[in-house]
């Protein structure tokens, strides 16, 4: 059996992440341009995989364009004195380290300075990898997964895989062929990972659309007999947005995970319930009834741990 390491510590500050209401303010690529830190601000790496295109216009700000190719970087984000577990103190205007989330410094690197950086100083060191959702810009996923790394282990590496989500609410259909698009990326990514020896344990985190994203990535590895990849993850989805009847495909496809695939799900998401409308009413597997003995039944049949967060208050 497979040691759970991973998911014993990051399972809680996953579920307090999805339970926090998002805030109305949204943060300008403007915060990606490094600040002066205050010096009583805690500072943890994220480590960024993405395959958005850089800027003409703004050199070293990723947009919604699609890149051929991954880019590698990795940020020292700081995090405020005052820093609420779960919560991420958005910048209002020029960020400032001593009251809100910062960027205080950022290196771009090769593919192969990627792994050395997170396994410096390592023998062996277990990873994270975040896949964001829908309506997502490349920093507030980069500023979710630091919110992650402080309120979790911080020997852990922190990886965001960002995709070239367009982060608006009408672009549903566009982020959609987005993820389709990065499917080859996150594979790379996660093959890249499973094959050097000083990366330990690998947790993959996949919300919302980007669960399905995740799940296409497995399903994609199980098909290219990359096997030993499969069996170096341990995989949670967060409110998946994925047809039941896909999910169930593609749980048959993938195979029995070790450990078990762990599924949140939420029957009051909001996110889900649009998506199923302009989905032709489709059930997403994140929003089930667990209780529902019907909708048990219909899921049954995978190795898959569905964890019920509709009552947990953020």
């Amino acid at each position: 059996m497979k040691r759970r390491t991973c998911i014993g510590k990051l399972f809680q500050v996953l579920i307090l992440a999805c339970a926090v209401a998002a805030c109305a303010h949204r943060p300008g690529s403007d915060v990606l341009v490094p600040v002066e830190q205050s010096g009583s601000e805690t500072v943890v790496e994220v480590f960024s995989a993405t395959n958005r295109a850089s800027r003409s216009d703004a050199p070293g700000v990723f947009g919604t364009n699609r890149a051929a190719r991954i880019s590698w970087e990795v940020f020292s984000v700081s995090i405020p004195p005052r820093h609420e577990a779960g919560n991420i103190e958005w910048p209002m205007g020029e960020p400032d380290p001593s009251k809100s989330f910062a960027i205080v410094g950022r290196d771009e690197l090769t593919a192969e300075a990627f792994v050395n950086r997170i396994t410096a100083g390592h023998r062996r060191r277990d990873v994270s990898v975040f896949v964001h959702g829908y309506n997502t810009r490349f920093q507030e996923g980069l500023f979710r997964q630091a919110q992650m790394a402080a309120d979790g282990d911080r020997d852990m590496a922190a990886i965001l895989f960002s995709w070239p989500s367009t982060g608006t609410l009408r672009g549903y259909a566009a982020d959609r062929e987005a993820a389709t698009f990065s499917r080859d990326h996150l594979v790379d990514l996660l093959a890249g990972l499973a094959r050097d020896d000083r990366i330990g344990n690998i947790m993959v985190l996949g919300h919302s659309m980007g669960g399905w994203l995740t799940m296409e990535a497995l399903r994609q590895l199980r098909q290219t007999g990359q096997h030993r990849v499969i069996d170096r993850l341990e995989v949670i989805l967060a409110a998946p947005d994925i047809d039941i009847d896909v999910f169930r495909a593609q749980v048959q496809a993938i195979g029995a995970l070790d450990p078990p695939l762990i599924v949140l799900v939420s029957t009051d998401d909001a996110a889900l319930r649009m998506s199923r409308r302009v989905n032709a009413d489709r059930l997403r597997i994140g929003a089930i009834d667990v209780s529902d003995p019907e909708v048990a039944a219909a899921v049954a049949g995978g190795d898959v741990m569905f964890v019920d967060i509709s009552e947990i208050q953020a």
